[in-house]
């Protein structure tokens, strides 16, 4: 067989074509490679052969050098395949090649085409401007010629005169024309001729409503404009995007923004934000909102700024600078009267001010914080702040505790420390304002003042007596001892602080105490820190905002300005402020308004986000919480938000794991028709704290049966809270074992099933009791008897060691030696702790 019988051809195109490769092969022997191109034929040496040389492939010939498991005709395969792929990689290249040749020659056919309508575009306009020069040029000389054809003719017309010779000799004209009025005519055709000249000169390089409606004028398009329009379309005529000079902006981003604002404040097109949100996955119309971190991706992506701002922004305008040292001068200290309940702290304060405060007060109590101002014989201004001593009024004590410079801690010398002179210790501390400690009630003949002293040091308070730094005085309220050395202790520590403020400044300062009055509104005290408060001042204070209408200071009297540390009454608030707020003066209306609308939202969304159940498991959770838990609701109103505060505050600790207290609303001023709606709705009380019901109210909750309650002291408001929500609780049920009794045979009985034979072997056994079956001290059944038999009767109970019959109802699995555990239930009403 020759070299050509065995000959096979692989490609993609019929034999001898250019690009075609060819492979022989004889008798399983691999020959080589023929590449056939465009240009050359190239020889390609067989596998494991030097070029040029006959040699057979060492992998071929030698099956030692061949790869394990690899056949002659395997490798032929592969040879081939591997022919194949380099011929098409060639063919590819060169396909490449033409056709990038054929987009240059494309590329080059379009800027000659783009360069030649640009040419013809700009002979075209050249044409089109020498057409309207050569129309406006012919226009100008027809003007022209108008003007020199209406010019009158000369004195001396020769036409004139031949007509005259015409109409005979020895006529007269028929109207003589006299010299003069001939002149005069002239005058006014020139004067008609000027002003027309003038006009035309005047109006020449303005255009005139025809002018542009009919596309006229002396006007056209500047160098620029015409070389920035040929740009443009020479680019759009390429094939080019043309791209506008990019402005970049600084965006202000808050923390959530609706697309199409977001597209407004970076001047791009609604359209383009909303597909490049789309393809960050985001599938959002125009309306919808997005979140900050996204919007400034997308800012970043158009190449904008972005500037974060927030809703917290609008309180910026509040005045934060520091005070220099030499606008600083001396300040009043702020003291402030704490203890626990009935030790004589009001009492006190109303020796050193000569008043009688405590004669007002419900219960002998204080209820409120008070807040006066004391001059001393020395002439020394002290400021004082006077808290309640009660339990519930936690939050009043540390509220006054943090507003102040001294702590006086009052303790009776009779009655020791307390467990809210324990609390008051420990605001104190929390707010890191030295103290004084003013031992009370020392004309008793049960006072014992070292008591108190060695007492106070379990508290980490060690007084001067017993070689501490806290001062020490020994005071009675109803004799006045005392009184002079603690206002020299008071001072004395004041001058040791420097205390130093402002007042040249926007005034600010913290709520006391707030109410609403009926014939004043809403009333806020007020205790200046810096600054200097006005009247006519506009202010921001929490939720509320208002104008300083009136200023009353402590003894009822109205005052035009209140300096730092000077305790006022602040009349003009649109609403009333929660105790503890800071009042802050600012420029306008619309900035109080602002802030205040900003702090009222954000306290509504933190109150929904702590009552919001994120998910569905919370949402079941807590319906299933709601309904092991009975509730007890109420309706609160006080006379002062202090004391609605501290209502509010005892009530969600009365309650435990089965029942609870919960206050619909609570407020301050008086019971209205809509708080008696409110009630009825929920089936709730209302309760008045200090307040009482208008006549509305009143006779509403008579029609509605909703239940009012008065209360002037908190003792009694709590108690009887206590006691109704005791009501709620579901009785204790206990359980007394009686008896025990074996079984010591079984028997059968027809009509009644299995008997057991017992015998009592402790107590009684009783057939109205519980009964439980015990196999091995383990419980299997518990129940009640169908029978109690002693001998052949029917018996109410069986004392220890009598033998008896049992049948249990709707059991019969008994068996001897089984023990029956006999016990009572009974019923036991609790109360809340």
């Amino acid at each position: 067989m020759s070299d050509n019988d065995g000959k096979k051809t692989l490609g993609l195109r019929g034999g001898g074509r250019p690009g075609q490769v060819k492979q022989s092969f004889s008798h399983g022997r691999t020959k080589n490679v023929v590449v056939e191109t465009k240009r050359k034929r190239v020889v390609v040496p067989k596998p494991g052969a030097a070029s040029g040389s006959g040699a057979t492939s060492p992998a071929a010939g030698d099956p030692k050098k061949r790869p394990a498991g690899i056949s002659d005709a395997e490798l032929e395969r592969r040879m081939k395949a591997l022919q194949a792929a380099k011929a098409r990689e060639t063919e590819e290249a060169e396909t490449r090649a033409a056709e990038e040749k054929a987009r240059e020659e494309e590329r080059n056919r379009r800027r000659e085409e783009a360069e030649a309508k640009e040419r013809e575009e700009r002979e075209r306009e050249e044409a089109l401007k020498a057409k309207a020069e050569e129309e406006e040029r012919k226009k100008r000389d027809a003007e022209e010629a108008k003007k020199t054809a209406k010019q009158p003719a000369p004195a001396a017309d020769p036409a004139a005169a031949q007509a005259a010779e015409q109409r005979g000799a020895g006529k007269a004209p028929s109207g003589p024309r006299k010299k003069d009025d001939r002149g005069a005519a002239a005058d006014r055709q020139n004067r008609n001729t000027k002003g027309a000249a003038r006009d035309d000169g005047r109006r020449s390089g303005k255009l005139t409503l025809n002018q542009a409606l009919r596309g006229g004028g002396d006007r056209h398009r500047s160098v620029a404009s015409m070389r920035r329009k040929q740009e443009r379309a020479r680019q759009k005529a390429m094939g080019e995007q043309v791209d506008r000079e990019k402005v970049i902006r600084d965006v202000q981003l808050p923390e959530a923004i609706v697309v199409s604002e977001l597209a407004v404040r970076m001047a791009e097109r609604v359209a383009d934000v909303v597909k490049s949100l789309m393809n960050m996955g985001m599938m959002v119309t125009q309306n919808q909102s997005i979140d900050a971190d996204t919007a400034e991706l997308i800012i970043e992506e158009f190449g904008h700024k972005v500037v974060r701002v927030s809703d917290a922004d609008v309180e910026d305008v509040i005045d934060q600078v520091e005070d220099k040292e030499e606008d600083l001068v001396d300040r009043p200290p702020v003291i402030t009267i704490m203890g626990h309940v009935d030790h004589g702290k009001t009492s006190l304060l109303d020796a050193i001010r000569n008043a009688k405060v405590t004669a007002g007060e419900a219960g002998g109590i204080t209820q409120h914080i008070g807040a006066y101002q004391v001059k001393t014989d020395s002439g020394a201004v002290l400021s004082f702040l006077d808290t309640p001593g009660h339990a519930a009024f936690t939050s009043m004590r540390a509220r006054g505790a943090q507003v102040t410079d001294i702590v006086v801690l009052v303790v009776a010398a009779d009655d020791a420390v307390m467990p809210q002179t324990i609390e008051a210790i420990n605001h104190a501390k929390a707010a890191e304002v030295p103290m004084i400690v003013a031992i009370n009630k020392c004309d008793k003949p049960a006072a014992n003042p070292d008591q108190v002293r060695t007492e106070l040091l379990q508290h980490e308070v060690i007084v001067e007596k017993m070689s501490g730094d806290v001062q020490d005085v020994e005071v009675s309220a109803i004799t006045g001892q005392g009184l002079d050395e603690l206002l020299e202790a008071i001072a004395l520590q004041a001058e040791i602080l420097e205390l130093k403020a402002n007042p040249n400044r926007a005034a600010s300062g913290a709520v006391i105490e707030a109410q609403l009055d009926v014939g004043r509104g809403p009333v806020a005290t007020v205790l200046v820190q810096n600054g200097t408060l006005k009247q006519g001042d506009i202010f921001v204070v929490g939720e509320q905002y208002g104008k300083v209408r009136a200023l009353v200071n402590d003894q009822g009297d109205r005052v035009t300005e209140a300096g730092p540390s000077v305790p006022v009454e602040v009349l003009g608030l649109n609403g009333t402020p929660e105790a503890g707020d800071v009042l802050n003066v600012v420029d306008t209306e619309a900035q109080a308004r602002e802030i205040a609308e900003y702090r009222e939202q954000a306290a509504k969304d933190k109150r929904a986000a702590a009552g919001a159940a994120t998910t569905l498991e919370q949402m079941m959770a807590k319906a299933k919480a709601d309904e092991d838990v009975a509730e007890l609701p109420i309706l609160v109103k006080a006379d002062v938000q202090g004391s609605a505060e501290a209502i509010v505050q005892a009530m969600e600790k009365i309650g435990n794991e089965e029942v609870r207290v919960r206050v619909l609303h609570y407020g301050v001023g008086a019971i209205t028709e809509s708080d008696i709606g409110l009630a009825e709705a929920s089936g709730a009380p209302v309760i008045g704290f200090n307040v009482r019901a208008n006549a509305s109210a009143r006779n509403s909750a008579n029609q509605k049966g909703v239940e009012i309650r008065y209360y002037s002291i908190i003792y009694d408001l709590v108690d009887d809270v206590k006691a109704a929500a005791s009501g709620l609780l579901s009785a204790e049920v206990r359980e007394n074992f009686i008896g025990y009794a074996e079984i010591r045979e079984v028997f059968k009985v027809s009509g009644v099933g299995k008997v057991a034979g017992c015998l009592v072997t402790e107590g009684v056994a009783r057939r109205s009791a519980g009964v439980r079956l015990l196999r091995d001290n383990v419980v299997i059944h518990e129940g009640t008897l169908k029978t109690l038999k002693r001998f052949k009767d029917e018996v109410k109970e069986v004392q220890s060691g009598q033998e008896c019959g049992m049948a249990f109802e709707n059991y019969d699995d008994i068996r001897p030696n089984d023990v029956i555990e006999i016990f009572e239930r009974e019923e036991v009403e609790r109360t809340l702790d």
